[in-house]
């Protein structure tokens, strides 16, 4: 009787095994110091643009898609061009603009072709300085790095 109860058991501990997920395979470090590198100099490319007043080259770092997700000050907002009418809306002058900076970047890969990077951004304008963090998700599409979710928030 003792191994009529054993052999089930031991049959799901079995199954149970097979199905467990060993996860992906690690990145190699240097690829990954690559990949990160990559990502980062989307968000430099990006601060570039801004300070030059660009904000269609600013925007090239986003997912060019309805899948796009921006959320920030409360309210969420899906798709490419609502994003960048959104930006174009808030920061319609170069003084509203100001000079954009990022910090405290901490990028990580989650896997070939995914990314979450944390970081802070400041503006300096003329009468104030907003700042705020972020987290930006990235995947890797095509072989670029690209933007499909911000969530900015505003320390001010």
């Amino acid at each position: 009787m003792r191994l009529a109860y054993r052999v089930p058991l031991l049959a799901a501990a079995l199954l149970l095994s097979a199905c467990a997920s060993q996860g992906p395979e690690p990145i190699p470090a240097q690829s990954a110091e690559l990949e990160i590198e990559s990502i980062e100099t989307v968000i430099r490319n990006q601060a570039e643009a801004w300070n030059r007043g660009d904000i269609d080259a600013f925007m090239e770092g986003y997912l060019r898609s309805p899948e796009l997700r921006f959320a920030s000050g409360g309210t969420v907002t899906h798709g490419f061009e609502p994003t960048l009418s959104r930006y174009k809306d808030r920061y319609d002058t170069r003084t509203a603009m100001g000079t954009l900076s990022f910090t405290e970047l901490e990028t990580v890969l989650l896997s070939e072709d995914a990314a979450v990077v944390h970081g802070r951004w400041q503006l300096a304008r003329d009468l104030d300085a907003p700042s705020g963090l972020f987290t930006l998700v990235f995947r890797k599409i095509s072989g670029d790095w690209q933007i499909i979710s911000d969530t900015t928030t505003s320390a001010n």
